[in-house]
């Protein structure tokens, strides 16, 4: 019995999470869970990626650890500026957020 996922399930999963992320970024209004759901798009590309580095050879698996890198920084950036504006605030609704805009 073989243990390899197929590609097209792979890809499926990624398919969804990746839809399931763009959702939640349009819809919800909570800072948090915005940063949270460009995580989960992000680990959904990762999984795509992951998935056809057999085909693709080895830079399929580079680019995880670029994208990991990527959005740890955006993580940590990210997190730091909804910090700042809650402590001015007091609130991660981004109807409140009109410090960044023109």
């Amino acid at each position: 019995m073989s243990d390899v996922i197929p590609l097209q399930a792979s890809l499926g999963l990624s398919a969804v999470l990746f839809a399931i992320g763009a959702a939640g970024v349009v819809l919800r209004r909570n800072a948090i869970i915005l940063f949270m759901c460009v995580e989960l798009m992000l680990n959904a590309v990762n999984l795509a990626f992951v998935a056809l580095s057999p085909y693709a050879g080895v830079q399929g698996q580079v680019f995880v650890f670029f994208v990991i890198a990527v959005a740890a920084a955006e993580a940590a950036v990210g997190l730091a500026i909804v910090i700042s504006v809650f402590r001015h605030k007091e609130s991660v609704d981004i109807k409140n957020f009109s410090l960044l805009r023109w």
